[in-house]
């Protein structure tokens, strides 16, 4: 295990630190003004501006492009993001790399157990504006797929950045990690299923727990040894 001071005080995780504690700030902003009903407005104009006038029914945008969407709206799915974990879990295990593989399962895991609880808690209704151009079972807030994306990509990510050294492969993790995350978010607002509230509110969560794991990876040394 690294040195417990070294690791704390090393600029990388003040800033991670600092991060974790802004996302974790503004998921709390959100959802106190949503409890409040400040969000309203804002919510009903950027969903409304994704439909045709005059016509709810209809997202903007070609035939092919909603249907782009769907596919990418997927990618934040439960089965899309559990099949991601296990067969990054499973490589790592084959590869000996056993305390990546756990660290893996266990940060995908909570951030769902997570997931699911503030769903339950807050059980904000869903749009109601425009048909859902999805099916959808659970409450609105936060974002599951905007909160479970972040969470597994950028976990994954942060994972790959303790594996390697070279900066570029680093930066390409992330910003890989990021764009999913992002396209994914956007989707569902596009699709009528969640408010965009919602969605700030999953990638504020969701953002906030990667962070939380790369610093306790970080901590315990994650990577150190397995690191090529």
């Amino acid at each position: 295990m690294m040195d417990i001071k070294k690791s704390w005080q090393a600029p990388w995780t003040l800033v991670a630190l600092a991060l974790a504690a802004l996302s974790a700030w503004g998921f709390i902003e959100f959802l106190d003004d949503v409890l409040e009903g400040d969000t309203r407005a804002v919510d009903e104009a950027i969903i409304r501006a994704f439909r045709v006038p005059g016509d709810p029914a209809d997202p903007i945008g070609p035939a092919w492009l909603e249907e782009a969407v769907r596919d990418i709206t997927a990618l934040g799915s439960s089965p899309t993001l559990v099949i991601a974990v296990l067969a990054v879990a499973g490589f790592l295990m084959l590869a000996n790399a056993w305390r990546p593989a756990i660290f893996t399962l266990a940060a995908s895991g909570g951030g769902l157990i997570l997931s699911w609880l503030l769903k339950e808690l807050i059980d904000r209704p869903r749009p109601d504006l425009v048909p859902h151009g999805n099916i959808v079972y659970t409450a609105s807030f936060p974002s599951g797929h905007s909160m479970m994306s972040a969470v597994v990509y950028l976990t994954l990510a942060a994972l790959v950045t303790r594996l390697i050294e070279r900066k570029r492969l680093k930066g390409y993790a992330l910003g890989v990690a990021m764009i999913l995350t992002l396209l994914v978010g956007v989707s569902r607002v596009y699709l009528g299923v969640h408010w965009p509230s919602d969605v700030l509110a999953g990638w504020a969560a969701g953002a906030a727990w990667a962070l939380g794991c790369w610093m306790i990876a970080r901590w315990i040394g994650l990577g150190d040894d397995e690191a090529r």
